[in-house]
């Protein structure tokens, strides 16, 4: 059964908002994690892959923003192109370009990108990301060209 919040925003509108909140925290001064609240739940969990520098699992909105500040030191552009998306709020596919460009090498990488998310009541509760290559992302974050 499908929440109001879930009935007025579709699938997409999740996604992009989620993605929105992202990019506006990274960007802010304050790192205020209330900005998280518009699109994390309470509860969320982002599992990391143990072969990158912020691996594991990110509980709460305060995980989530000490994930994302891990992210910004390692990472001085962060961009996304080519988002799709199939299945519902309760398990949402997503795939994209993935553009990372490392802050303390200067090096970029571009490569496939994909995600299992879980929406309850319009808001992440958990995140699944898969990496196309960890190995290639661990070289540019770690070696200088």
């Amino acid at each position: 059964m499908k929440t109001s919040q879930e009935e007025s925003l579709s699938t997409r509108q999740m996604l992009e908002r989620m993605f929105q909140v992202e990019m506006a925290f990274m960007q802010s001064e304050s790192k205020d994690i209330r900005l998280l609240a518009d699109a994390f739940h309470p509860d969320v969990v982002v599992h990391e892959p143990t072969s990158l520098p912020y691996s594991g699992d990110w509980l709460g909105l305060e995980g989530i923003a000490g994930l994302m500040q891990q992210m910004n030191k390692a990472f001085s552009k962060v961009a996304v192109e080519d988002l799709s998306h199939a299945g519902s709020p309760a398990k949402l596919y997503v795939s994209c370009t993935l553009h990372l460009t490392a802050r303390a090498t200067g090096r970029t990488v571009t490569q496939p990108f994909s995600q299992i998310l879980r929406f309850e009541n319009g808001l992440l509760v958990e995140g699944t990301p898969f990496y196309f290559d960890t190995a290639e992302i661990d070289a540019i974050l770690n070696h200088p060209t």
